[in-house]
């Protein structure tokens, strides 16, 4: 009961910020998880499984959020977030949170001197990610 009112809760909320949000991910099941877990905090989100593909999405649609999976084929998510923030380089880019699976100091380093703005380590706790992403779209009060 009290996981349906969390959903209630966060989807309340959701409903009044909807976010645009984009997962790069190119593992099917960890982006499957990601997806279902935002659905469940009350977001919809589309799917990127490269940075070129990211790229690509991303010249059409305006995100608000970004959550990139460092390791991925062709273009990984630092070199995708290098781009990005080039190409956004006098506005407002969007919210780039790196999906990693590693839990070293030094990798959580590269993710942000590339240019990310948070680091969340996989698997997905939901309600970090939650937090996550209220600290960065905080309610308008």
């Amino acid at each position: 009961e009290s996981e349906m009112q969390l959903a209630n809760h966060l989807g309340a909320i959701s409903n009044v910020k909807p976010l645009k949000i984009l997962i790069a991910e190119d593992n099917e099941i960890n982006l499957a998880v990601a997806s279902k877990t935002l659905e469940l905090l009350g977001y919809s989100s589309e799917k990127a499984v490269n940075g070129f593909q990211v790229l690509e999405k991303m010249s059409h649609t305006d995100y608000d959020l970004i959550l990139m999976d460092v390791q991925m084929p062709d273009l990984d998510g630092l070199e995708a977030t290098k781009k990005i923030k080039t190409m956004y380089m006098n506005r407002q880019s969007p919210v780039i949170i790196a999906l990693t699976a590693s839990h070293l100091e030094k990798d959580r380093k590269a993710c942000l001197s590339s240019g990310m703005d948070d680091v969340i380590a996989k698997p997905i706790n939901p309600e970090k990610l939650d937090e996550m992403i209220k600290s960065w779209f905080p309610e308008p009060e």
